[in-house]
């Protein structure tokens, strides 16, 4: 997997940062993260702080805003699961997959710019 570059440029082959909930909050992904300098936006659980307490080290550093971001990118997923044709794959293709997503997006933008006015 690679990420386009904005400009000229190889794709980037990981991302700059990595966001999961507190299932992952483990070592060994924060580990990995650390290893390939992917910055973890993960919160730690009750247990590792406990744990933390009794060892030497610094707190593992959290972005509260990246965070959000991440909870806002989970309800549009699960609002396109809602649309049973997205969430059944009628499309055969997956360039008609994307234009269905792509409309339903736009027609969600559509109805929420016409309620503001």
């Amino acid at each position: 997997m690679s990420i386009a570059r904005a400009g000229p440029g190889r794709p980037r082959p990981r991302p700059d940062a990595v966001a999961g909930d507190k299932g992952y909050s483990t070592r060994a992904i924060q580990a990995w993260c650390r290893r390939h300098g992917v910055h973890a936006v993960i919160p730690e659980r009750r247990d590792h702080v406990a744990q933390r307490a009794h060892r030497r080290g610094r707190k593992p550093v959290f972005d509260a805003g990246a965070y959000r971001a991440r909870n806002f990118v989970e309800r549009v997923i699960g609002w396109l699961k809602r649309l049973r044709r997205v969430a059944a794959r009628v499309e055969k293709l997956a360039v008609r997959y994307v234009g269905m997503i792509s409309l339903a997006l736009i027609v969600r933008m559509a109805n929420r710019l016409s309620d503001t006015t």
